[in-house]
């Protein structure tokens, strides 16, 4: 069977009806404010939808890791401010999920106004391994809708766990996928199955134990894959380098040079940078100096040296073969972004997606952050996924129960 759409659902009448929306609004907060709100302006076209066809729409969605219990630092406050700040419509938040304060919002929701719920991680029924725990709780979001509600999935990256309000109510509920999962399954399809090639990925990021699967999985799948970040370095000492106090996962080199033996006899060739920067700390502010990228204990801090970027050849043979290519994903920025002095290899790379004529696809909430953070605009980009984990694991090719569950 193929999931159900949210024009299909709005074709069948909406208006004075309950739509119980999964949205994604976990959003990184410096305090109370919204640090990056990409997965908050992502999510708005949905419940736009909805509410101008008269929808009464109630918002469940997660922020960060609370331990099944409310915590203010998690709360979606400052995300439902912002959310407010960006609608033509009406948004309110409820105090708490599926208590009295969720009740009462409800019952006094108006068509064409939208209700999110508290952060559904401060009940501990949300992420319970239990069936009957879930079920539960999924019960109590469920009777918010009254007897004639409908539930939409527009939360990718959730999508990957079986939590109660991303499967359990998919199973109560006529169930839609929202356009921003129905977008990222066409896009993750691009990717995995008639893809244009030649097929060029690049992976960052910090630990190459993050990216194991994936990398196993587009092994024969993609012509290209270019590493960087601080993965590199367990590449570089793979290959018998040296690599000072960089990041390096030791327990990793033998897995990594299985993959290079295997990639060479499917045909898919790894990348890996000829020069680094490397520093004498890492700190924003620290001495730097680019070096082979097989003489990194040849820089002026020895042993002690770390490498945070790509060096500038590096990035420029990256960006080569990125121009070349007829499909790209990219995932995980090249070094310590955040840094202007190494910020250089993820510029370049993001600044390459931008050029190239090919279909381009930036997952990962650290590469679209980093885009954001250097200066580009979204539609600079084929499409930037707000998948994170659940894109990984789509190209890992593993069951997503959110979605296996809206195709029932």
């Amino acid at each position: 069977m193929t999931s159900h759409t949210l024009n299909e659902l709005i074709a069948e009448g909406v208006r004075g009806r309950y739509i119980l929306v999964r949205s994604d609004l976990n959003v990184p907060l410096d305090g109370s404010t919204v640090t990056d709100d990409g997965r908050i302006k992502a999510s708005l076209p949905v419940l736009a939808k909805l509410t101008d066809a008269g929808a009464r729409v109630l918002v469940t969605a997660h922020l960060g890791r609370p331990k099944g219990a409310p915590e203010d630092k998690y709360s979606l406050r400052p995300a439902v401010e912002r959310l407010a700040e960006l609608a033509g419509f009406k948004v309110t938040l409820a105090a708490d999920t599926v208590g009295d304060s969720a009740r009462e919002a409800a019952a006094s929701l108006q068509d064409g106004e939208a209700l999110v719920l508290e952060n559904v991680r401060f009940d501990a029924r949300e992420t319970s391994k239990d069936d009957a725990e879930r079920g539960a709780f999924a019960d109590e979001l469920v009777a918010l809708t009254g007897g004639n509600g409908a539930y939409v999935d527009d939360a990718f990256g959730a999508v990957h766990r079986k939590h109660a309000s991303v499967y359990d109510v998919a199973s109560r509920l006529p169930s839609y996928q929202g356009d921003l999962v129905h977008t990222e399954v066409e896009v993750l399809r691009k990717l995995t199955a008639d893809t244009q090639r030649p097929y060029v990925v690049v992976l960052g990021g910090s630990k190459v134990s993050d990216k194991l699967a994936v990398i196993d999985n587009l092994i024969g799948k993609a012509d290209t894959i270019l590493v960087g970040g601080g993965m590199l370095f367990t590449f570089l000492a793979a290959a018998g380098h040296k690599v000072a106090a960089s990041l390096l996962e030791q327990d990793q080199i033998g897995v990594v040079q299985d993959y290079l033996k295997r990639a060479a006899d499917a045909g898919t060739g790894f990348v890996i940078p000829t020069d680094v920067v490397v520093a004498e700390k890492f700190a924003a502010d620290a001495a730097h100096e680019t070096v082979a990228a097989d003489a990194i204990e040849a820089s002026s801090f020895g042993a002690n040296g770390i490498g945070l970027d790509i060096g500038p050849d590096s990035a420029a043979a990256f960006a080569d073969r990125i121009k070349g290519a007829r499909t790209v994903f990219w995932n995980g920025p090249m070094g310590v972004f955040e840094f202007e002095a190494f910020s250089a290899g993820t510029r370049a790379v993001a600044q390459a997606l931008t050029e190239t004529e090919a279909f381009t696809v930036v997952g990962g909430g650290d590469s679209a952050a980093a885009v954001r953070t250097l200066g580009f605009a979204d539609d600079q980009f084929g499409h930037i996924s707000t998948g994170g984990g659940a894109s990984l694991e789509y190209l890992e090719g593993k069951e997503l129960p959110g979605l296996s569950i809206l195709d029932r």
